[in-house]
């Protein structure tokens, strides 16, 4: 099939890679967000999939808005078989949807209907998943509410970011997405209706979602500080300045602290939860680099009693 791409962060590029490696479809153009500014001097740059487009010498379209008038009609002029998505990054209006004769096919870091939204991944970490995947469905009008093409599964481990998680996802769906093209190309493959029951919502995740409470159990902090790493990052708030919390890890045996309650030895520091404590592995101080958790505690001098969060 001719296929127009459409994609725009680091976690689409496996999928362009596989589609370009699958010697059975042509990639005529990819569809990416216009360039946005980045770095210290705020300098426009290019997204992750529009370089490997040109690299591999793809026309690239980055429409402002994918309702835009020359965007289409660019689109219709390629004549695109089916186009492939992921993480593109803006809604797709029906004009643009009736465009390719086998419709958008979206690849979603999810086992649909479970987390429908911008962030399955940090939601599926957050609430305690044992097991996620990827699927990809035929895109209609309604919040990744289309019909199942397939899926692939894939086990959340004991200490899985977000980031660990998605880029084994972006890997296992890549090859995914490309058979899917296949089997809509050779008739062998059709959409599947999502059942009604199951649904669950995964919207983006903001910086104050990504605030440890304390008074949570230890399995509870752990998730949100996994799930929000590498982004937005978790974080609390020590003698009123914020304090991120890059990686931490429950421990049972210590039930002595109160929630948010610290403990610094010489090697080691805890904070309690509304159970049990954990360690803070890394941390991140306001305006400084990340640091493991020990050398925090002893460049701070933490007093006794003293705690985190207000």
């Amino acid at each position: 099939m001719k296929l127009v791409f459409a994609g725009t962060p680091e976690v689409a590029v496996p999928a362009l890679d596989a589609l370009l490696a699958s010697g059975r479809h042509e990639v005529a153009a990819v569809v990416t967000r216009p360039d946005a500014p980045a770095g210290r001097g705020r300098r426009l740059v290019a997204s992750p999939v529009a370089k490997r487009a040109e690299e591999a010498g793809i026309e690239v379209l980055k429409p402002v808005r994918p309702k835009d008038p020359d965007f289409l009609e660019r689109l219709r002029e390629i004549a695109p078989d089916c186009c492939p998505v992921v993480a593109y990054g803006a809604l797709l209006p029906r004009v643009a949807l009736d465009i390719p004769a086998h419709g958008w096919v979206n690849l979603h870091f999810s086992l649909l209907p479970a987390w429908r939204g911008a962030a399955p991944v940090q939601h599926a970490i957050m609430a305690g998943d044992e097991i996620t995947g990827a699927s990809t469905f035929l895109i209609e009008e309604g919040l990744d509410s289309g019909p199942v093409y397939g899926t692939v599964t894939e086990e959340i481990r004991p200490t899985d970011t977000s980031g660990d998680l998605l880029t084994r996802l972006a890997f296992a769906g890549a090859g995914l997405l490309a058979a899917t093209m296949d089997g809509i190309e050779d008739g062998t493959l059709k959409a599947v209706p999502q059942p009604a029951e199951g649904v669950s919502l995964a919207p983006k995740v903001n910086v104050e979602d990504a605030r440890v409470d304390w008074g949570t159990p230890a399995l509870r902090v752990d998730r949100v500080v996994r799930g929000c790493t590498p982004a937005p990052g978790a974080w609390t708030t020590f003698r009123g300045e914020r304090l991120k919390i890059v990686q931490a890890r429950p421990v049972p045996e210590r039930t002595d602290l109160t929630p948010g309650q610290l403990s610094a030895g010489k090697n080691n520091v805890y904070a309690g939860t509304g159970s049990y404590a954990v360690e803070l592995l890394w941390v991140q101080p306001q305006g400084k680099k990340p640091m493991s958790g020990a050398d925090w505690a002893r460049g701070v001098r933490i007093a006794a009693g003293e705690t985190l969060g207000d």
